[in-house]
């Protein structure tokens, strides 16, 4: 493929595919060719907005190297068959799909057909996790815990809090312990609007998320207990820091005989917009034909932890709920 800017297109110009068809159009490796809307009013609205052309997915797909699938989970596999044996290479946002079974159906699908496909799980391309997973391996974790909380949203979404919220936190976690997981806990309350898991991987770290649209202020961290630090990450600055306590000193003045301080440390990050860093990975990927950085295999795995999270809270009343876990495998 020549170094020209690859043509991109984006399917589903909802509120999240929108901000794909205006990153296409900023970065300088891609060029926007197009868009795919259900809603024809909406595709030529979106369309104008950013000086391209509303089409058919078939019309789309003739003309592009890459698209963003951003259209409801429910239709994720329909509309990633499509561009499959178009030979199109895809970005599907997350959840990957509605059930295990169709999402092992489209990586065999894209293996067969050599085709690249990165599941948009966002938060990977954050660079406060950038920076975090490039430390991971300096750190004997011993739990980990997560808050992605807010208010209800302005607009309709039909995924649960666990679904929608959760999976972010899940997937990142599956890739910052990289052990399978043991067994899971999770309860819930407000019609799934309110959850919290707890897992336990096999090499023995905890892992405790709680997801949230009733909470009145919008949260976004991710902690870090190992045995010689503590770890603070917040999504929504962009910001690491690291906890240490420095060695307990006894000293004689006054009544003051011992003390001890703790030293912080906050790694240097530069502060970029994740969708941009996630569709430029995805741009590269495509150009290079190497591995994405959110796979599909990674994709499945994050479903299937999820759902079946997701399905623990749906069973609870007021008694949490658990389960023993193990991945499906994938051929």
């Amino acid at each position: 493929m020549s170094e020209q800017a690859l043509h991109a297109g984006v399917i589903g110009v909802g509120s999240m595919g929108q901000n794909h068809a205006r990153v296409y159009n900023e970065l300088a490796n891609t060029q926007l060719v197009g868009i795919a809307d259900a809603d024809q009013s909406r595709a030529e609205e979106i369309s104008e907005r950013y000086d391209t052309t509303a089409y058919t997915i078939d019309e789309l797909l003739s003309r592009t190297d890459m698209v963003s699938i951003a259209v409801p989970t429910r239709y994720h596999s329909d509309v990633a068959r499509q561009c499959i044996d178009a030979d199109v290479d895809l970005l599907i946002e997350k959840p990957f799909v509605g059930t295990p079974a169709e999402g092992r159906d489209l990586i065999q699908r894209a293996a067969e057909r050599d085709v690249v496909m990165q599941i948009g799980h966002i938060e990977r391309f954050n660079p406060a996790v950038r920076a975090l997973m490039g430390m991971i391996d300096e750190l004997d974790i011993i739990g980990i815990s997560v808050e992605r909380m807010g208010p209800p949203p302005s607009r309709s979404i039909e995924d649960t809090a666990v679904m929608d919220l959760m999976i972010h936190d899940v997937e990142i976690l599956l890739a910052l312990v990289d052990d399978p997981v043991s067994s899971v806990q999770a309860t819930g309350n407000h019609n799934g609007r309110y959850a919290e898991s707890l897992l336990e991987f096999e090499s023995g770290v905890i892992g405790r998320l709680s997801a949230s649209r009733v909470t009145q202020r919008k949260i976004r961290k991710l902690s870090i207990s190992a045995e010689r630090c503590w770890v603070e990450l917040d999504y929504i600055n962009q910001s690491v820091e690291i906890h240490r306590q420095s060695t307990s000193e006894y000293v004689n003045r006054g009544d003051i005989h011992h003390r001890h301080a703790n030293v912080v440390e906050r790694l240097s990050i530069d502060q970029t917009e994740p969708l941009k860093n996630e569709l430029d990975s995805f741009a590269t990927a495509v150009r290079t034909h190497e591995q994405p950085v959110v796979s599909g295999e990674d994709g499945l795995r994050a479903l299937e932890l999820t759902q079946s999270i997701d399905r623990l809270v749906s069973d609870s009343d007021t008694e949490p709920q658990s389960s023993p876990f193990s991945y499906s495998a994938v051929d």
